[in-house]
């Protein structure tokens, strides 16, 4: 019997768990049409985080396909791509909203993928691997549908994953999982606006 740990992350916030080597960590998008913001740090040594650049270089690819692993950036695997139901839109390009994104929006004060960051690391408790975050690392954008055209430009659309869709990871080393559920409003990769989000360790 597969036993799931669910912890659920509120629209516009953010939570960290702790995932075991070898063991499953499932986010999964509640209500359908949300962006995940996702960050992974080594448990050993915080200061060693999933980099998408890094990932990017041993890929060759935008974005992962299911069987291969996102790197940290000392080019050590921390996580792999085991199963996907959704659509298949995720992104790496697009940095995590943050309080000057929201300020030069005329928004100040907004929350933030950057700030639900910290918070929700500063409540996983300091049990020595809980990274002190001085530079937001790229995070891994589960569900964003962000198209690169051919002339190179960006396009921002709505995420098209669907309720209960799920994309599930294995930790390959002992690892600190960061989720936000993107709080962004003011663009419409959330469609109609920020919904929860779920994170299952299995």
């Amino acid at each position: 019997m597969v036993t799931t740990e669910r912890t659920m992350v509120p629209a516009g916030e953010g939570r960290a768990v702790r995932v075991g080597a070898g063991r499953r960590v499932r986010v999964v998008d509640v209500e359908g049409g949300q962006v995940g913001d996702l960050f992974a740090f080594a448990a050993d040594d915080p200061r060693e985080h999933l980099s998408a650049a890094h990932t990017r270089s041993v890929t060759s690819r935008l974005f992962p396909q299911v069987g291969e692993s996102f790197v940290t950036d000392r080019r050590r695997p921390i996580l792999a791509l085991v199963d996907d139901t959704s659509p298949g839109s995720h992104d790496m390009l697009i940095a995590a909203c943050d309080p000057a994104r929201y300020e030069a929006l005329g928004v100040p004060g907004h929350a933030s993928c950057a700030r639900n960051l910290e918070s929700a690391l500063a409540a996983l408790g300091p049990a020595g691997t809980v990274p002190a975050v001085a530079v937001t690392p790229q995070p891994v954008n589960v569900f964003m549908r962000i198209p690169v055209e051919e002339s190179g430009r960006l396009r921002w659309l709505a995420a098209e994953s669907r309720p209960g869709d799920a994309i599930t990871f294995e930790a390959l080393m002992d690892c600190v999982v960061v989720v936000s559920a993107c709080p962004q409003d003011l663009n419409p990769i959330n469609g109609d606006g920020p919904t929860p989000l779920a994170i299952d360790v299995l």
